[in-house]
């Protein structure tokens, strides 16, 4: 045999995050928060403006939410 190779139990650098997973983590989660916000407008664009109004909202006020999350 030619000589042996020894494999670290751990290795302390994957111990700790790295920057990229850090960042990957970051873009997940905030891509994640837009989704839910846009289903969530989304699904307030559905509501008649009867439901609008049984929740004290109108039409002008979803679609003012709508060009203002757009332009984030």
């Amino acid at each position: 045999m030619h000589g042996s190779t020894t494999i670290p139990a751990t290795d302390s650098r994957s111990a700790k995050p790295t920057r990229l997973l850090v960042g990957i983590r970051s873009l997940y989660r905030w891509t994640a928060h837009k989704l839910r916000e846009r289903r969530n407008l989304n699904s307030m664009l559905e509501l008649s403006d009867e439901q609008l109004k049984d929740i004290g909202l109108s039409r002008y006020q979803t679609e003012s939410d709508v060009h203002v999350y757009c332009r984030d």
